[in-house]
């Protein structure tokens, strides 16, 4: 466990988030910003959970997860019923199946017309896996894809897809959370600032940013890279013929001016466990996440992320990620 201010017995609540433009650094072009969210408007939710009945690799905590998850953010965070999607593979309705299509229209319900300071949030409780990149922007080669319950017929959904869908159309100032309790799940929206336990920002995914220029020279300033540097400036040069084009490039990269934030079960590399607590099957990130936020409801981010770990130390192997859109001060207050 980290030393942090909290279990250090300086028990005040973390700074709130700035409400103005804050600047990317990290090589962006100036006069790009992005925006934190209050949290002070509407409130949606799609919830998903996935137990696959009479499937192989049939799960048994998906639902519960969704279960739990809707009656804490109700409770809680003051998210109505009538604002949330819930879609579980034990419903009678049709159209509250989780199948690929069902998926796919529920994520555009959750993003549409959304504004400054609402909070939408995202949960997925199911399988996840990896298929092959075919766009180039995955350092290990793969895309994470989540199975939505019809994926033998109708395919997985993958991680560029449901980016372009949730992410790339938010303005500053819009807050989507996303928890993805599903295995492989770590960069499963393609977010490219990566936190550690200590509040560090690990290396951007230089190859999903790189290639549009946005930190192929920050990361070879950080390496003392010099000669590269200049490489990547001139590269930039050539590829590009006014600055207008490349800020323009720039913008499609995985970064957003909104505020999107994810906690994932566990790395790209890992699985994530199907539990059983107290004698609920549950998923152990989707359980952790409650648990923690319950015990203390006014931590930072970096502090939630050791909550969330500590409360699954020891009993599972997963190590739980944080990412986000955007450069992000881990020692705000967490608002959802």
């Amino acid at each position: 466990m980290t030393q942090n201010a909290y279990s250090q017995g300086n028990h005040q609540a973390p700074p709130p988030p700035p409400q103005q433009a804050q600047a990317f650094g990290h090589g962006a072009p100036s006069g790009y910003s992005f925006q934190y969210s209050n949290c002070t408007g509407r409130r949606k939710a799609l919830l998903i959970g996935i137990n696959y009945f009479g499937q192989r690799g049939q799960l048994r905590g998906c639902i519960n997860d969704v279960k739990n998850m809707s009656a804490y953010l109700n409770g809680h965070f003051g998210y109505k019923r009538e604002d949330m999607v819930l879609l579980t593979d034990d419903q009678q309705n049709p159209m509250s199946q989780p199948t690929k299509a069902n998926i796919l229209r529920a994520m555009h319900w959750l993003v549409k017309d959304a504004r400054p300071n609402d909070s939408l949030f995202f949960h997925y409780s199911g399988h996840g896996g990896q298929t092959k990149d075919l766009d180039g922007d995955e350092e290990d080669g793969y895309d994470e894809v989540i199975y939505p319950v019809d994926f033998r017929t109708a395919g997985h959904i993958v991680d560029d897809e449901m980016h372009r869908i949730m992410v790339g159309v938010l303005q500053p100032g819009v807050r989507l959370t996303a928890i993805f309790d599903s295995c492989h799940s770590g960069s499963a929206l393609d977010l490219p600032y990566l936190y550690s336990t200590q509040g560090v920002l690990k290396e951007p995914n230089l190859a999903k940013e790189a290639g549009q220029g946005l930190l192929g020279i920050v990361s070879s300033y950080a390496r003392g890279d010099l000669g590269g540097m200049a490489s990547t400036a001139m590269g930039l040069f050539k590829k590009a013929t006014t600055g207008d084009d490349v800020y323009k490039k720039n913008l499609r990269t995985k970064t957003s001016p909104a505020d999107v934030v994810m906690w994932s079960g566990s790395k790209d590399s890992q699985t994530s466990s199907d539990a059983s607590i107290a004698g609920q099957a549950t998923g152990a990130m989707s359980w952790a996440f409650v648990t923690a936020l319950k015990k203390n409801p006014q931590q930072s981010y970096v502090q939630l992320l050791n909550s969330i770990r500590d409360e699954l130390e020891g009993r599972y192997d997963q190590k739980p990620q944080l990412s986000c859109s955007h450069p992000l001060n881990v020692n705000l207050l967490y608002v959802m």
